[in-house]
């Protein structure tokens, strides 16, 4: 499994990131800070992780679902964030949709129209 703590730390280029993009451009963020919030971060992302894999077990399932951290978020009491990571993830399901979809719509691919010109 694990080692060692820190191996299940998020890596600091993607939290740094994302509190890049949420700060305005003329802030700076010290290392300490950096390490403090990726910390957190981890032990939220743990803590919900675990919260979710109990609703999932209550329920007598072995996936974890997205309602799962729905109900995980609720036992936590973070409701607040429930409606948001909705809007997020119904984004996200059409961002998916809309890239499958586009893929299924091509043509030709390379394989078909190599084919077409060998025959020829």
């Amino acid at each position: 499994m694990v080692e060692r703590i820190e191996d299940l730390n998020l890596p600091n280029t993607v939290v740094t990131r994302l509190m890049k993009e949420v700060l305005p451009a003329d802030v700076k963020i010290a290392t300490e800070t950096r390490t403090a919030l990726t910390r957190a971060t981890s032990v939220f992302v743990l803590y919900l992780t675990s919260a979710a894999t109990a609703v999932a077990q209550k329920n007598k399932q072995k996936s974890l679902t997205v309602d799962h951290v729905f109900a995980g978020l609720e036992e936590i009491e973070f409701e607040s964030f429930i409606k948001p990571l909705k809007k997020d993830l119904e984004k996200y399901r059409k961002t998916v949709k809309t890239k499958k979809d586009k893929k299924v719509d091509k043509p030709e691919t390379d394989e078909a129209i190599k084919e077409e010109t060998a025959g020829e």
